[in-house]
């Protein structure tokens, strides 16, 4: 029995270490070695889909392999994360001698499990819709994941003040991103694909000039950009939908 068969979930498994690795350091509420284990699993996420495909190795046992992954890397990871934000924002506004209203219950740090909640069934939803082949309707784990993990890197470098460190301090608005990332997960929104299968512009426009976007939001917002990028996926993907709909017509 050929090895190539064992590579894809061999990757996955990878996939599945990094999210424990992330998921050690979000509840030891290093949220920024957290976010590099997500994206290291994320980027194992990604090859052993490709390895899958190039290998012939594709198989049932693969597909729910990669969801047990995904749900730890891209959905309990960001519900530990974003239930660490929570619970500390009272220690972060001390700490930057900031007034703090009496916001604080000792259960509102476990709205941010809602993530993880959505997360579950987002995966258990895509392993039996066959919709969901060549494209995505919802916003993907792993994407999902990169939004709310980039939200400790971003309060990180804003250095406790300016217009985005109030923002994300504020407990509400942390709860607000949670229902938000809920909803995305699984709406009935259907995002065009990320992968490139021919090389021209025709059929591969709106994954050009969405990589273009991505690049000039990184430079200029840098961590800020990566839920501008998430966010901007979502609405270039609704857009693009009226534009099929009306050529449709």
């Amino acid at each position: 029995m050929s090895i190539k068969k064992y590579v894809p979930n061999l990757i996955t498994l990878c996939n599945l270490a990094s999210g424990l690795i992330a998921l050690d350091y979000a509840y030891n509420t290093n949220l920024v070695m957290a976010f590099v284990w997500v994206c290291i699993g994320i980027f194992f996420d990604f090859w052993d889909g490709f390895f899958a495909r190039i290998f012939k190795a594709q198989s049932p046992l693969g597909l729910q392999l990669d969801s047990l992954a995904d749900m730890v890397t891209s959905g309990v990871v960001p519900g530990v994360a974003m239930f660490q934000l929570l619970a500390n924002i009272a220690d972060l506004q001390d700490d930057y001698n900031l007034s703090s209203d009496n916001f604080y219950l000792g259960i509102l740090p476990y709205a941010g499990f809602i993530i993880t909640l959505a997360s579950c069934y987002r995966l258990a939803k895509f392993n039996v819709d066959t919709r969901q082949t060549d494209s995505f309707i919802g916003l993907p784990t792993p994407a999902n994941a990169l939004f709310i993990m980039s939200l400790p890197i971003i309060l990180h470098h804003s250095d406790g003040e300016g217009f985005v460190f109030d923002t994300l301090s504020n407990p509400y608005i942390l709860i607000g991103i949670s229902l938000l990332s809920a909803y995305m997960l699984n709406a009935e929104i259907p995002l065009f694909s990320l992968k490139v299968k021919y090389f021209n512009w025709e059929t591969n426009k709106i994954q050009v000039v969405f990589l273009i976007w991505s690049i000039l939001m990184l430079f200029f917002f840098q961590y800020l950009g990566i839920p501008l990028i998430i966010l901007s996926y979502v609405l270039l993907s609704v857009i693009n939908n009226r534009f099929l709909t009306k050529a449709a017509h």
